[in-house]
């Protein structure tokens, strides 16, 4: 297990760093310090190049002047040694850059016959070039630490050579002190760190800001979200961007509204349901008790099961209704469809409602075309559907006196009508009467899903359902399905 203190000391680092979020934390590991490490790298081998260069240039110097004096001492005076001595001595000793580097002359065994500072006469310099430049023929620089002196130098060995034989008889050394180059390449380390602070402080700040931005509404809209969990439907947030930010906040306001929409109509159907059901319970309880208190009367008692018949029936259609529902909703509802004329089974609905649409006060007119309307659909659920528009029709059209039904092929595809004479949708309800659990400000019965699983049936069958209504005028229900069209050679 964690050792929690530790966990809150690591906790309170990056609170200090100003990277207590995840998203910071994350933006840091993932972009800031590979930005870091770049600027970091870049910052190294630009230091390295400049130690390289003046270095490289301190080399060539001492390489140059070795290898001119060399040649200058093998060319003029090296006919006879006593000339080479002499020469020797006057050129050290008129040396002019002596407060800068040493030049040293050795003879053949790399003994040092004259110094610019008088020091060094008579002393064989233990460095490796020496040697390199008197066998490889060639000059040779080394860079490291003096015996004598102990302090970092670089010195370069030319060999001299006899004019006429070919001999080695010396060389010609320059040695310089490392300290003040070196001090200047620590000057330039350490602007170059400062530079690789600065920067990497700008980068870090600037990018706090734009953190800010992307981390402050994220925050916001975590405790938005949270509030919609802790079921908060219908809250807002206020969307104070332009950008995707912004979109993300109205998309989460809708998401609200909606879920405070579907809230209200859950709640709604919970108690239109409750409601629709506890009637006819009611209705059949309350006979149930008449008929048994009351047996020796056939009248009453025949009344009785008229109505516990009817609403048995009503009971029936809701159960199917929410059965149907569910079914569609986990696209469990199968379809067996078949080729048939839709004019018949129009007509079951017609005349099954005929008897109870009288009783209500209302007749339905039936308008039958002439021709066959072949139809390739499941027939129960078709019927299903008719009885339900109907069914409604009866139901929200009372204050008109009839019900009208018809049935043409148009272009192609079969269109129904039901259409009831009562006191029609308001038009601000219109767009919302197919939804599921809506019922609006109509007082009828029911549960306020009929309608909608009628429009899934017939969507599910390729065709659409349509409802067009005027206020005092009354509701055409539009039922289109595309006519059957046998196969050639069927």
């Amino acid at each position: 297990m964690a050792d929690p203190a530790a966990k809150k000391v690591h906790k309170g680092f990056w609170h200090r760093l100003g990277m207590d979020s995840g998203i910071r934390r994350r933006w840091f590991f993932n972009s800031i310090s590979i930005v870091l490490l770049v600027l970091f790298v870049i910052m190294l081998a630009a230091s390295l190049a400049v130690t390289y260069y003046f270095y490289s240039s301190m080399q060539s110097l001492l390489v140059t002047r070795a290898d001119t004096q060399a040649r200058y001492l093998n060319r003029y005076f090296s006919s006879s040694f006593s000339e080479f001595y002499d020469y020797s001595r006057s050129m050290v000793q008129t040396f002019s850059l002596a407060d800068r580097m040493e030049m040293q002359v050795l003879d053949e065994s790399g003994r040092v016959m004259f110094s610019s500072n008088g020091l060094t006469a008579g002393f064989i310099p233990a460095t490796s070039e020496i040697q390199q430049a008197f066998s490889g023929g060639k000059p040779s620089t080394y860079v490291g630490y003096d015996t004598l002196t102990e302090e970092k130098v670089m010195a370069t060995t030319a060999p001299v050579y006899h004019s006429s034989g070919g001999r080695l008889i010396g060389g010609v050394r320059y040695v310089t002190s490392l300290q003040l180059l070196d001090r200047q390449m620590r000057r330039i380390y350490v602007i170059a760190v400062a530079i690789y602070v600065l920067m990497a402080g700008l980068i870090i700040f600037s990018n706090s800001f734009f953190l800010r931005s992307i981390v402050t509404p994220v925050v916001k809209i975590n405790g938005f979200a949270k509030k919609i969990a802790g079921g908060q439907y219908g809250a807002k947030i206020n969307s104070d961007y332009d950008d995707e930010i912004g979109e993300l906040c109205d998309t989460l306001n809708e998401m609200s509204s909606a879920l405070s929409q579907a809230e209200r109509t859950k709640n709604d159907f919970i108690s239109s349901v409750s409601h629709e059901l506890r009637t006819p319970l009611t209705a059949i309880a309350g006979w149930t008790d008449t008929i048994e208190g009351s047996l020796d009367d056939p009248k009453l008692a025949s009344q009785g099961l008229e109505i516990i018949k009817k609403e048995t029936r009503r009971l029936s259609q809701m159960v199917e209704e929410l059965l149907d529902f569910s079914r569609i909703e986990g696209g469990g509802l199968r379809l067996q469809t078949e080729p048939f004329d839709l004019r018949g089974d129009l007509y079951d609905a017609v005349f099954t409602y005929t008897d109870m649409l009288r009783q209500e006060g209302l007749r339905i007119e039936y308008e039958e075309p002439d021709e066959p309307l072949m139809v390739f659909a499941d027939r129960n659920r078709m019927k299903q559907v008719f009885l339900n528009i109907i069914d409604n029709a009866g139901k929200y059209g009372k204050d008109g006196d009839r019900v009208r039904v018809s049935a043409e092929a148009v272009d192609g595809s079969c269109v129904v009508h039901i259409r009831d004479f009562g006191q029609g949708i308001p038009p601000e309800e219109l767009p919302y009467v197919k939804q599921k659990f809506y019922k609006g400000s109509a007082k009828g019965r029911g549960a306020g899903i009929g309608l909608s699983v009628c429009s899934d049936i017939v969507e599910m069958h390729g065709g659409t359902l349509d409802i067009q209504s005027t206020v005092g005028e009354g509701t055409d229900v539009i039922v289109t399905l595309p006519l059957y069209q046998e196969q050639v050679g069927q």
